[in-house]
């Protein structure tokens, strides 16, 4: 007879069997559409799998050029705005959270107030400051303006005011500048909070639409969320091919929480008990 411990174990697995099962099914989906001919991934009644499997649309997406360009230059693009995002909120939580300045509170409450402000809300305005400085269809229309991120700042901020001072006040005796401290104190110290905002920062530029769409008209610059609605609205019936390329586009993603799982989930421990 199973014990109640064991029962109430088992009643969990199966329901976070049942979530994730769900969180998958949309994946799933369309990596199994991708198999399937152009005219049956709409098709009524609905199938879930394909009456034959066709690996054709895997093979004629990755031998279109523009969709591994798109490919190439988001993912470079994603990878370069994690790094400089990294760089540029975790040196100011570093500033707000350790050092001392004039007006230091009202800069914060100045920052934390942008995390109000929807991004929707500033998207024209935005948009006549980077035409103002020429900046439109450039990689750097596309990297720069969104680095600096209120909520990054806060949750490393968070963290840096719990590393004891004892460490900061060691370095300083033996003679360590402020860079120093924060290169080979805080910096080391940062890896799992570093991951969370890293690919949090990825997955914001992997994903956008919006302003890329807004900002590049360049085809070799195109996003490859750009390059996926233009597949649609010019190759309307070439549904298969949309669905393998959509499953393609999602590789680097799930490669990225393979990579890093263990670290996301000490980061997501870390940002519950600060």
């Amino acid at each position: 007879m199973q014990t109640p411990n064991r029962i109430h174990k088992t009643l969990l697995a199966l329901i976070a069997g049942a979530v994730t099962l769900l969180a998958l099914f949309p994946l799933l989906w369309v990596v199994i559409a991708g198999f399937k001919e152009k005219t049956e991934v709409l098709s009524t009644p609905f199938r879930f799998f394909p009456k034959q499997w066709l690996v054709a649309n895997y093979t004629d997406i990755l031998a279109d050029a523009a969709f591994l360009k798109s490919m190439g230059v988001t993912f470079g693009g994603a990878v370069l705005f994690a790094a400089l995002s990294l760089f540029v909120n975790a040196a100011a939580a570093y500033a707000f959270a350790r050092l001392e300045f004039r007006f230091k509170g009202l800069l914060w409450v100045y920052v934390i107030m942008t995390m109000f402000i929807p991004g929707m809300a500033i998207l024209l305005t935005s948009f006549i400051v980077v035409d103002k400085m020429g900046m439109l269809d450039t990689f750097a229309v596309l990297v720069l303006p969104g680095v600096a991120s209120a909520g990054h700042m806060f949750f490393i901020r968070q963290f840096y005011l719990n590393i004891p001072l004892a460490l900061e006040e060691a370095a300083l005796i033996d003679g360590a500048g402020r860079l120093r401290i924060f290169t080979s104190v805080f910096v080391p110290m940062s890896f799992p909070v570093f991951v969370i905002v890293g690919i949090g920062s990825y997955l914001a530029y992997w994903n956008s639409f919006i302003w890329p769409t807004m900002t590049i008209t360049n085809p070799d610059l195109y996003q490859i969320m750009q390059y996926l609605y233009n597949f649609r609205s010019e190759r309307v019936t070439e549904l298969g091919m949309l669905m393998a390329g959509s499953a393609l586009t999602s590789l680097p993603t799930i490669a990225l929480f393979l990579i890093f799982q263990k670290y996301i989930i000490s980061g997501i421990k870390i940002s519950g008990l600060k």
